[in-house]
């Protein structure tokens, strides 16, 4: 919607490998790998709950847009390729 939007750095990195990946399903567990890093020890909660934020941040500069992030239910979540 040509409006910024202020990410945290972990909104950042996971908008950035979900871009690099658009139209791929990346899992919670490649997510955390990818995002917190290898040696991050959490629960996958808190992918989803970064999602969510980064989901509000989105709809908040461009209505419509936390749509790109779709959940792909027991898996995880990819950006829909023509969101990139």
């Amino acid at each position: 919607g040509g409006e910024p939007i202020t990410l945290t750095l972990k909104e950042f990195d996971l908008l950035h490998t979900l871009m690099k990946n658009a139209g791929h399903v990346l899992s919670r567990r490649q997510l955390l790998e990818d995002v917190w890093g290898m040696t991050y020890v959490g629960e996958t909660r808190t992918v989803d709950m970064h999602v969510k934020t980064l989901r509000r941040k989105l709809a908040e500069a461009a209505p419509g847009s936390e749509e790109a992030v779709a959940t792909v239910r027991g898996v995880g979540y990819r950006l829909k390729k023509n969101a990139s």
